[in-house]
């Protein structure tokens, strides 16, 4: 009797998992063929095109175009200056945005303005963001007026070498605040009692830092630098609007050469480097993943 209800038993809890299953795949429907819609198709399609001539009846014509890419001057300086951002402005903003969630967490009379400041950029949309900018960074803007004040030559920003600190201080300033959050969730999930512990022993508060709360942070830090990686590629936005299809050469990205790859309709030139960002994007997620989970398994 027990080995019979027993089996009814799991049977009922099947034929539960298997409707809660469709009923699952149903509320995901409108979502996953939206992305594969929009998004995969696209893509594939792109992938293909980036192998032939022609989108329109074309032939295949193995690593051309992405032989072609690899000749290009224009390329090679957009690749460079995206990886350069990349490798720039994600380790500051990691630093950054865990420096203030640490004061954060602080008991601070001004907490919470704070709070309000680092994630106001979050909500402002980015057309304000770069008009902003643009008033603030322009030849006949705020802070050249104050440099003229000070009897100090004023700087074309945007059409110099400068022109990337001001992409990077952007940057920081409209994606820092959601690393804030992140890291305050993880710093106020850590035991306190690993503190007093660390305080009946009498460890300092650099060895407490160390020890147990950048350990402690150590997942959230591995999400935080993906995100972060994520954002560093869509800047272009920020950087379209405030300095144009053509913007100094520090500042030309892989975006701005697949905007004007398509604006002449070379296709297969805008596909290759479509793919290949892509692929170095995926490589870098994998890599970050393979070691965030061999730290998850040393802690286990």
């Amino acid at each position: 009797m027990e080995g019979k209800q027993g089996k009814l038993y799991w049977g009922k809890l099947t034929k539960l998992m298997r409707k809660d299953g469709v009923v699952a795949v149903l509320f995901l429907a409108p979502s996953l063929i939206g992305f594969a819609i929009f998004y995969l198709i696209p893509f594939a399609m792109g992938f293909l095109y980036s192998f032939q001539d022609s989108t329109v009846d074309g032939s295949f014509v193995g690593l051309d175009n992405y032989k072609a890419l690899h000749a290009s001057s224009s390329f090679r300086k957009a690749a460079a200056n995206t990886f350069l951002f990349t490798g720039v402005s994600v380790p500051l903003i990691i630093a950054l945005s865990l420096l203030f969630a640490h004061l954060l967490s602080q008991k601070l009379f001004i907490r919470n303005w704070l709070q309000t400041a680092f994630v106001m950029p979050l909500v402002v949309p980015v057309a304000s963001i770069v008009m902003m900018w643009q008033i603030l960074f322009d030849w006949n803007g705020t802070l050249n007026v104050w440099l003229q004040s000070l009897h100090i030559e004023r700087i074309d920003w945007m059409k110099s070498n400068w022109a990337t600190g001001v992409l990077v201080i952007v940057y920081i300033w409209k994606n820092i605040g959601y690393n804030i959050i992140l890291f305050l969730a993880g710093l106020q999930s850590i035991p306190r009692d690993y503190y007093e512990t660390a305080d009946i022993e009498g460890a300092s508060k650099f060895h407490k830092w160390i020890h147990i709360t950048l350990v402690y942070l150590t997942p959230t830090m591995f999400f935080v630098t993906l995100m972060s990686i994520i954002n560093s590629f869509k800047v272009f936005r920020e950087t379209y609007l405030i300095a144009g299809d053509y913007p100094h050469d520090s500042i030309y990205m892989l975006q701005h050469y697949m905007n004007n790859m398509f604006l002449s309709l070379d296709i297969q030139k805008l596909t290759a480097a479509a793919t290949l960002m892509v692929g170095c994007i995926l490589i870098l997620v994998s890599l970050l993943l393979a070691v965030e989970r061999r730290f998850r398994n040393f802690m286990d």
